[in-house]
């Protein structure tokens, strides 16, 4: 089986996507002759045309809104926002236009579209560059939101997300693209290409929405994370000694309560950690969604471990990121309450 990076199966499934039906386009900024700013849509123009793979103005707002004309008009587009710091100029065409879409027309018009985003740091980008956007859309009703963290789901979720009906936001941890990242910055990467789920099959298949993996099996403390910090509360639980749990959630909404729930009363205990901010970061839906399904269960208090409340640093990157020693002391904590 060949073996892919991130960046390769992103690619690779609006590839698929664009051989399957010929409604789904892929535009944004710099996306076509250029092939993205990560490479993600290389070579997409060059086989599918330009009336399929094309260059869109600097203008984020227009973007998504011209995405929300064609979706409604039958198109399934699949639009990159260079990078996540960049869609709150279209944050409105998101909220009122693509997620309102189906409720407001009594479901006579839907708006299938896709939104990709780079998210999150570990790349030197700083407060413009780096930021973890996710919660600003689960709250909103009428989109999903998807958070890969590894090129076999990256390139099956998006397959799912640029098939489903209704719009998907979907988050690709940059500092994930090219390896995965268990925080240890001053060590040597490792490449997908040594990654068991660098594993990336030919063709069609899809990860379904709403369903979560189990990366780590263990009975001491459950885990929840996604995108880059899977990866680290991994490299935390094995470098603590702890017999965590670590759960990937992979979308946030759909949410699979479901493998939550039996993990959390497995365990007893729960630690939550993402890279976002901690103050109204998704992190603390999951808490109240924790503790209302799980409170006779729990043994100890829901431990957060998240990005600090402040803008990301640049020269202070590595203060700021949760890495597998912040995330390990939250597992002591858990264990210790």
């Amino acid at each position: 089986m060949p073996r892919r990076t991130m960046i390769e199966a992103i690619r690779d499934a609006m590839a698929v996507a664009m051989e399957r039906d010929d409604d789904v386009v892929v535009f944004g900024e710099d996306v076509g002759y250029f092939g993205g700013v990560f490479r993600c849509t290389q070579g997409l123009q060059a086989r599918f045309g330009k009336s399929r793979c094309f260059d869109a103005p600097i203008s984020e707002l227009g973007i998504v809104g011209a995405a929300v004309g064609m979706a409604a008009y039958g198109l399934k587009p699949c639009i990159e926002i260079q990078f996540a710091d960049y869609m709150y100029p279209a944050y409105d065409q998101i909220v009122s236009e693509a997620a309102r879409l189906r409720y407001r027309s009594g479901g006579q018009f839907t708006a299938p579209m896709v939104v990709r985003m780079p998210t999150g740091g570990g790349i030197f980008g700083g407060q413009t560059h780096s930021q973890s956007p996710e919660a600003l859309f689960t709250h909103v009703a009428g989109l999903k939101t998807v958070v890969p963290s590894n090129p076999y789901d990256a390139k099956g979720l998006l397959i799912a997300a640029i098939e489903d009906p209704d719009p998907v936001i979907f988050l690709e941890p940059k500092r994930l693209y090219n390896g995965p990242f268990d925080g240890h910055h001053d060590r040597p990467v490792t490449p997908w290409a040594r990654h068991d789920l660098g594993e990336v099959p030919d063709g069609h298949y899809t990860v379904p929405l709403g369903r979560a993996a189990i990366r780590r099996e263990g009975s001491a403390v459950t885990v929840l994370a996604y995108g880059t910090i899977v990866h680290v509360a991994e490299a935390a639980a094995a470098e603590t000694g702890i017999d965590a749990e670590v759960i990937d959630l992979r979308t946030l909404l759909p949410l699979d309560m479901e493998t939550i729930e039996a993990s959390v009363r497995k365990t007893g205990r729960c630690v939550i950690a993402h890279e976002a901010t901690l103050t109204s970061g998704f992190g603390a839906e999951l808490a109240a969604l924790v503790q209302e399904a799980c409170f006779y269960h729990l043994e100890a208090p829901i431990v957060r471990v998240a990005g600090w409340d402040t803008p990301y640093p640049h020269a202070q990157e590595w203060a700021y990121f949760p890495g597998p020693e912040r995330v390990g002391r939250a597992l002591l904590a858990a264990m210790e309450g």
